[in-house]
């Protein structure tokens, strides 16, 4: 038995597998455009903290600090299936950097990568991930599903259906959960504790897309909606502590 089994059953974390989904929109820190270095190293020690507890983690990086495919493909006469193409090599940059963090505190990490480009990541394999995760290290999801109309959140919810991971962690840039309307722009706005996934997929309501929440409802993958920026904020859900919002 190593170690890491040893210390997940001392501990009894409410979750021994976990797929984190993180914003691209989250490494931007105070910039307007690019990566940060104070909000990946944030995250990358938050990650490792998971790590030392036992979890095995795996992750998905959004690409919207550098391209954001429906967006920016329009502004620049692109076509969407190129521009989503694009997008998909930047949630690959914020890979290999957030990889590069973790390397240098000790985290051994992998970048899978949906489209092939050897020189740089592993291609994705399935069982492949799913050893890397047995053995403790941290996986990182790169360029999406591989194909284009699919947004980071809905390869985050494919990708934790595949390694048959226990609860996917969306962290959100400054947002502590599920609000009954933009917590931002209106003051009325009251922040909901627990929910079903039906309640997200009928009301509209902009947590993640549809077609990803419904993915994890079909597999009963519980979704825990969290502000990133809360100190040890997947330690104290993996402790099972009651934090952001919690879907089922």
């Amino acid at each position: 038995m190593s170690f890491l089994t040893i210390h997940r059953e001392k501990l009894k974390l409410k979750y021994n597998r976990i797929l984190l989904k993180i914003s691209g929109e989250a490494l931007l820190g105070a910039q307007q455009f690019g990566i940060a270095p104070e909000p990946v190293t944030m995250i990358a020690n938050e990650i490792k903290k998971a790590v030392e507890m036992g979890a095995q983690v795996a992750v998905v990086v959004g690409g919207g600090n550098i391209f954001r495919g429906m967006k920016n493909s329009t502004k620049i006469g692109l076509d969407r299936a190129t521009g989503d193409y694009v997008g998909m090599l930047a949630t690959v940059m914020n890979g290999i950097t957030l990889q590069s963090a973790l390397t240098q505190i000790g985290v051994d990490c992998r970048v899978q990568s949906a489209i092939a480009m050897n020189q740089i990541a592993e291609p994705y394999i399935r069982h492949r991930a799913i050893r890397h995760l047995e053995k403790g290290r941290v996986v990182i999801f790169a360029a999406g599903t591989g194909n284009p109309f699919f947004t980071t959140d809905t390869a985050a919810a494919l990708r934790a259906s595949e390694i048959n991971a226990q609860a996917m962690l969306m962290a959100k840039n400054g947002v502590d959960g599920v609000y009954s309307a933009d917590p931002k722009s209106d003051p009325n706005a009251k922040k909901i504790d627990r929910m079903h996934y039906d309640d997200i997929i009928i009301n509209g309501l902009k947590v993640m897309d549809t077609s990803a929440c419904d993915l994890c409802k079909q597999n009963n993958i519980p979704i825990v909606v969290f502000d990133f920026k809360k100190e040890n904020g997947i330690k104290d859900i993996l402790n099972g502590e009651q934090l952001g919002t919690y879907i089922n």
